[in-house]
């Protein structure tokens, strides 16, 4: 239970990372992952209303405290009920794979192809291909899936050093 908890907790602070990068901040070098003809399209934006850049900036550290507490508090539960290496190794790798799960149907499925979700903060890419080219980055997802496997490995050798 408290895995999945913690996995939502890295959904949401997922969410919250990209919204304050697309929404708030408003960087082109947020879009390096994007399809390339909505990357070559992005144009700089003005704040709409002050302290934009600086609210999405610090919207985007809480969401890199919520990953950090999820990890280390996963770490902190696995220790005291005593989980063995393979249980923590399990319980890291099922939160990442949820989170990653999570970024494909729900930001490349649903945000990219199927919302107007950027088309909303940047109307300059409307009409681009890449707004339909749901498995553009299947490499770059594969290859950040099968890295979850070592991470969560050395997340989990971490913890039984701190046994």
């Amino acid at each position: 239970m408290v895995t999945l908890l913690l996995s939502f907790v890295m959904m949401a602070a997922l969410f919250l990372l990209l919204y304050a990068a697309v929404a708030l901040v408003q960087d082109r070098r947020f879009f390096t992952t994007a399809p390339k003809d909505i990357q070559e399209k992005v144009l700089d934006h003005k704040p709409r209303f002050a302290g934009q850049k600086m609210l999405g900036l610090l919207l985007m550290s809480l969401a890199i405290c919520m990953f950090l507490f999820s990890f280390i508090y996963a770490g902190y539960d696995g220790l005291r009920n005593e989980f063995s290496f393979c249980r923590l190794f399990l319980r890291y790798l099922i939160m990442l794979l949820l989170m990653k799960a999570f970024d494909i149907v729900f930001f490349d499925w649903f945000l990219l192809t199927r919302s107007r979700f950027f088309q909303h903060y940047y109307p300059e890419t409307e009409g681009s291909e890449g707004y339909d080219s749901f498995g553009y980055n299947y490499r770059q997802q594969l290859t950040e899936t099968l890295a979850y496997i070592p991470a969560s490995l050395v997340m989990a050798w971490i913890c039984t050093l701190l046994r």
